[in-house]
């Protein structure tokens, strides 16, 4: 019975001191954590998921699960995420679309960006591109825009949904070369590669990482990077301002973000898995082989990108004159 007392005893003063909540802490995750991609399957954020999740999964030695939820432009899976318990367990892999330009595109908009949501680290950055199915009769940007002064109105083009930065990335080169085409949107870039393959719709604005492996198979032909400088996966694919666009450049990145509310030490967890796992040399060369770039940092690092971009890209959305219902 004084056995008994004693450990009773080490139990409460453990308990009083903080050490016992310390230690079922410590013991985070005790069980696979869920990654929610806000587009479909076979896109650059989906890519960029999965090779991310393989690593940190290996040094959390829990599962991470890469669940696909798209639509809304993203904004159905980061809804999603902003409303699931804020234990670690669930958590986002963010976008421009979700948190840069989401607050700017919505009258309403279905969450906030900076006060819904737990910064965890920023993992790439991704140039855009502008692609034409193989057999499509513009060699070039120039090319391009002849033809569709040719036929205003009535060539299609292709982007991974309503709202998204291929989205206005299309708008941007509409607005700025007074182009006008039908925009074709897809929930992601797998479903839109389909039909840009196919020919269906054969102009396509995409992130480069997914359109990559078709551009070097010779089934898409890269007319232009959007990125301010060339990209060295691709460094014969000129930027869009080389091209005949002065000014012109848009890009996206990929973040990890959890819901508000989320323990601290789950973040610095999350955020440490994931920062060693973007270091691994294996997960580097296949980011780098898609043309992803990596970044990494803190959460607070996070937090002031988000800030800036959202800043960044408001006056862009209010003169391309997009707006959501």
């Amino acid at each position: 019975m004084k056995r008994r007392t004693f450990v009773a005893a080490l139990a409460a003063a453990a308990l009083s001191s903080g050490i016992a909540p310390a230690m079922a802490q410590d013991a985070y995750p005790q069980q696979p954590v869920r990654l929610v991609v806000p587009f479909a399957a076979g896109g650059s954020t989906d890519l960029v998921a999965r090779v991310v999740a393989q690593g940190m999964g290996e040094r959390l030695g829990q599962q991470v699960v890469v669940e696909n939820k798209g639509g809304a432009g993203g904004n159905l899976g980061a809804t999603a995420v902003k409303q699931a318990a804020p234990d670690g367990y669930t958590i986002l892999m963010g976008t421009i679309a979700t948190h840069a330009l989401s607050a700017s595109l919505y009258e309403k908009p279905p969450f906030d960006p900076e006060a819904d949501f737990a910064p965890i680290v920023l993992l790439v950055t991704v140039p855009n591109v502008l692609t034409v199915n193989k057999d499509y009769p513009a060699k070039d940007v120039k090319e391009l825009i002849a033809r569709l002064k040719e036929k205003p109105g009535e060539e299609v083009w292709s982007s991974s949904g309503n709202g998204t930065p291929l989205h206005l990335s299309g708008q941007l080169f509409m607005t700025m070369t007074g182009t006008d085409m039908i925009h074709v949107p897809y929930q992601g870039s797998g479903p839109a590669l389909v039909d840009a393959l196919s020919g269906a719709v054969p102009i396509n604005f995409d992130n480069l990482p997914s359109s990559a492996g078709h551009i070097k198979a010779g089934a898409l032909r890269a007319l232009a990077v959007t990125t301010k400088a060339r990209v060295p996966l691709f460094p014969d694919v000129p930027t869009m301002e080389e091209a005949g666009v002065p000014g012109y450049e848009t890009n996206t990145w990929n973040a990890l973000f959890a819901p508000a509310g989320t323990p601290p030490e789950a973040i610095a967890k999350l955020n440490a898995a994931a920062n060693e796992a973007l270091k691994d040399p294996a997960v580097k060369a296949k980011l780098d082989g898609v043309g992803a770039v990596v970044v990494g940092g803190t959460p607070e690092d996070l937090a002031l990108h988000v800030k800036t971009e959202i800043a960044r890209w408001r006056p862009v959305i209010q003169a391309a004159g997009v707006k959501m219902d």
